[in-house]
């Protein structure tokens, strides 16, 4: 068709305006503080639409970072190409552009975005923290809004906080060593183990300091692992700055490397926005460079706090992680069956209720110097493992097996969370180093990248990454320690122990050298 022909088509299409499915937001708890700047920059994440592909069954090798990259090159240049003409007439720079990750990362003023995506951002203020944030939906021209997964990064409230909770008032011998809890479900010991597997860590806040790192292996007697500071989308590698994400970033990479001590960690600092929780799964699972074949998520929310195309986008991201055969783990909260939502029902937390990851709940261990005595469900001074039933998910294929529980809310069937559990209550905690100071702490957020060290050892072992494993764990209960005392019960809402699964620790906790069995060299993942 002719030039002009072209043009008046497209200024036509661009006055039809449509919704972007999931987009809707309502307004946040805080103080409405006035106007945003419209004059201040800021970027937004652009996704698009995954393009219809087969995943990888049993009997397919997974996907190489290259080759998925390659296949979405071709399969979205033409939504790619007209997402960034779209930029282009509403006078947005396009700053990035990853087709293996479906993105288009865009820069332009508050009022141009405003204007481009149909919404108004006001400034908030709640809990000491000032931020943007919009309510109502999103809308874009049909012919983009049809394409587009989620647009990230015009809202920026909080999302999640972190898994981890310290013990008050520690004495000399609290706690454990994070690689006596190792030692006690059975990891095997070798300084190397892990060798030429990296596992990747999510945080959105904090850092770490390598003098701290370097004391933390030192009171294990292991030699530091090499840690890698990963930005994603304006995040850094801040220590000092917040004292608790601090906490959970030092016990993240403690726990993880005394789970594997030969393995590279790369720990991916982002935003605490839903912009940067994508970005930073989406960018670790993508991350050709480091390569992780695992990734420890010890952030989350209920799930009733997440837009639609939010929890769409992260599952695009999981998904792309699953073809990619990355395992990925997450904490199932410390705040008991309600995820500390105030709202006389239960929730469970979100990522870890996505199928397509590796939920950890939390115990408490009792232990002699070399073997467990006791473990029970993690309850305690207020907080505990959470778990239950999701309202989001539908129950995956791997525990249509089970009698799960109906929800307590209103007996629903759906998605149980976790899916297994590891030492986590304070009281029984890790002993870390955070800040130059010894600190004990605990929270679901052990348990995840305990496990992540976990699967580091199995990869290496079998010379393969795992990818999901569920289908596996689940065919196989007896590798665990089935955990029956206890409950995850806040007030009157929650779950009970019972033997096998539960909805407070999932399988168990690992009998690390029967689950390592499950995935060694020669075994095809059932």
């Amino acid at each position: 068709a002719p030039r002009d022909v072209l043009s008046a088509q497209e200024d036509i299409m661009a006055e039809q305006r449509s919704v972007i499915v999931g987009s809707e937001r309502t307004p946040p708890t805080g103080v409405d503080t006035g106007e945003v700047a419209a004059e201040a920059v800021a970027q937004v994440s652009v996704y698009l639409k995954p393009p219809t592909a087969l995943h990888p069954s049993r009997d397919q090798s997974f996907r190489t970072r290259t080759e998925l990259r390659t296949e979405r090159q071709a399969s979205l240049a033409d939504a790619m190409a007209r997402l960034q003409a779209f930029a282009r007439r509403e006078g947005l720079s396009v700053v990035e552009t990853d087709a293996g990750r479906r993105l288009v990362r865009l820069e332009s003023t508050l009022g141009a975005l405003q204007a481009a995506f149909g919404t108004q951002l006001r400034q908030y203020r709640h809990a000491g923290r000032a931020f943007r944030a919009r309510s109502g939906a999103l809308t874009a021209p049909s012919d983009i809004s049809a394409m587009v997964e989620a647009v990230l990064g015009l809202d920026q409230r909080p999302i999640a906080t972190p898994k981890s909770r310290r013990l008050a008032n520690p004495s000399v011998d609290a706690g454990f060593l994070p690689n006596q809890v190792a030692r006690l479900y059975g990891f095997p010991s070798p300084s190397g183990a892990g060798s030429g597997q990296c596992i990747g860590v999510i945080e959105l806040g904090g850092g770490f300091n390598a003098s701290d790192t370097a004391a933390a292996f030192a009171a294990m007697s292991l030699a530091p692992p090499q840690v890698t500071a990963v930005p994603v989308s304006g995040g850094a590698n801040t220590p000092g700055k917040d004292t608790d994400a601090d906490g959970e970033v030092a016990l993240d990479i403690q726990v993880a490397g005394a789970g594997a001590p030969g393995a590279h960690l790369a720990v991916y600092f982002a935003a605490n926005t839903d912009q940067g929780f994508v970005d930073a799964i989406s960018q670790a699972a993508h991350d050709e460079a480091n390569a992780p074949s695992v990734l420890s998520i010890s952030w989350g929310s209920a799930e009733s706090g997440w837009t639609q195309q939010a929890i769409t986008a992260m599952g695009s991201a999981l998904q792309d992680a699953a073809d990619l055969g990355v395992t990925v783990l997450a904490a199932s909260g410390d705040g008991l069956a309600t995820d500390g939502v105030d709202d006389g029902k239960a929730h469970v937390d979100f990522p870890a209720s996505s199928p397509l990851v590796l939920g950890c709940g939390g115990t408490h261990l009792t232990a002699s110097s070399t073997e467990i005595s006791g473990e029970t469900v993690w309850n305690s001074d207020g907080g505990g493992t959470g778990g239950g039933i999701s309202d989001l998910f539908d129950i995956p294929a791997y525990q249509a097996p089970l009698s799960l529980p109906a929800s307590v809310n209103g007996q629903r069937k759906g998605r149980g969370v976790p899916d297994v559990a590891a030492n986590a209550d304070p009281d029984s905690g890790y002993r870390v180093v955070v800040d130059g100071q010894a600190q004990v702490i605990g929270g679901t957020s052990a348990a995840a990248p305990l496990w992540a060290g976990l699967f580091a050892l199995i990869n290496a072992g079998a010379g393969r990454p795992s990818g999901q494993p569920h289908a596996v764990l689940y065919a196989h209960a007896d590798a665990f320690r089935d955990i029956v005392l206890g409950d995850n019960r806040s007030g009157s809402v929650g779950y009970a122990a019972a033997k096998g699964w539960d909805a407070c620790t999932g399988l168990g906790s690992p009998r690390a050298a029967e689950v390592a069995a499950l995935f060694a060299s020669g075994k095809a993942p059932e």
